[in-house]
């Protein structure tokens, strides 16, 4: 039986829609069990793995992204065709949740429906991962698990129904994963590079799946601005500029700032604020962490500059809104 041993992929932003705990990079998971198609999985890893190789990350930062391979009980996984990947063990671990949760197809995902820890997990997690993706039969395991109002959790189910052709399924498999983590690149790390990962992993396919605005020329203003709000939101615990905004919105800095003030109702510097001060606040209610750190995870700087804007938007200092915070909670 071949052997296949993939090392988790350090391949390192943890965001989270309730505790927007961040770290160096952004969290990546993708969920094995026995029977997974290993074409699809293997597909997200190639993906993320070439935009930390491309991203040309500065020295002494983290790549900006981390895959961890997961499943129940951790240790060797066998894929439908007997290769086996190396997992880590589903533990507390990983909580705190992903900025995106790949649920693998395959076979095995029969079986992995019915597996009340591995759903019970699941359902755990869910309110703290921004965004679940299933592929093909992996879809089976998230239904499964069943629903969890969170307004913020994406959830894509590509290839709706199951083909019995395992050629197409396989080759739909790569192409759906392919897109999936192309978007997600796109949003994190901008359109240019998206398009010089597609054509590395998936030559051809560049101008199809990511279109340059100057390509595509189909999006609206207020979605443009609405994409460099996401794109400022996703990158708050790193130092953003207007110019590197309004480059994402491909927009000149005047108009951008106009345009951005129009439809968003407020400055892109105080949208900025807001969500780097919505993020110390859910980590100073849900971690134990000191004020200086989270101020770093944040975005904001220091425990002086933090305290600054909270005395300044709420009248209270950091300490004082964790405290009256878990009060509020204990209720």
């Amino acid at each position: 039986m071949p052997h296949m041993h993939l090392d988790t992929a350090r391949i390192t932003w943890l965001h989270t829609p309730t505790l927007n705990v961040r770290s160096a990079a952004r969290r990546i998971g993708v969920l094995l069990f026995d029977g997974f198609w290993l074409l699809g999985p293997g597909t997200v890893v190639e993906m993320f793995q070439t935009a930390n190789e491309l991203s040309g990350s500065r020295a002494g930062e983290e790549p900006p992204y981390e895959v961890q391979f997961l499943s129940m009980d951790g240790g060797s996984v066998a894929s439908s065709s007997s290769a086996r990947i190396w997992t880590d063990r589903i533990d507390t671990r990983y909580g705190s949740g992903f900025d995106v949760l790949f649920i693998a197809g395959g076979y095995g995902a029969h079986e992995a429906a019915l597996d009340e820890r591995l759903l019970g997990w699941l359902r755990s997690v869910q309110t703290r991962t921004r965004a679940i993706e299933t592929i093909g039969e992996g879809r089976l395991v998230l239904e499964a698990a069943g629903p969890v109002e969170h307004d913020g959790l994406q959830m894509n189910r590509y290839l709706g129904s199951a083909t019995t052709d395992a050629a197409r399924s396989a080759a739909n498999d790569r192409n759906d994963c392919a897109r999936s983590a192309l978007m997600f690149i796109k949003r994190d790390l901008g359109a240019e590079l998206a398009r010089s990962v597609a054509d590395r992993v998936m030559p051809g396919m560049a101008a199809t799946w990511v279109p340059l605005p100057a390509e595509g020329g189909t999006l609206s203003v207020a979605e443009k601005i609405r994409a460099a709000a996401r794109w400022m939101e996703a990158n708050c615990d790193r130092p953003v500029s207007v110019a590197d905004a309004a480059q994402v919105a491909a927009m000149s800095e005047r108009n951008f700032l106009r345009r951005f003030k129009h439809e968003m109702q407020v400055t892109p510097s105080d949208y900025l604020l807001q969500v780097r001060l919505r993020i110390a606040c859910n980590f100073l209610t849900e971690t134990e962490l000191p004020v200086d750190k989270i101020a770093r995870r944040s975005g904001t700087g220091n425990g002086d500059r933090l305290a600054k804007i909270f005395r300044k938007r709420m009248a209270l200092s950091p300490t004082e809104y964790r405290a009256r915070s878990r009060v509020a909670t204990e209720a």
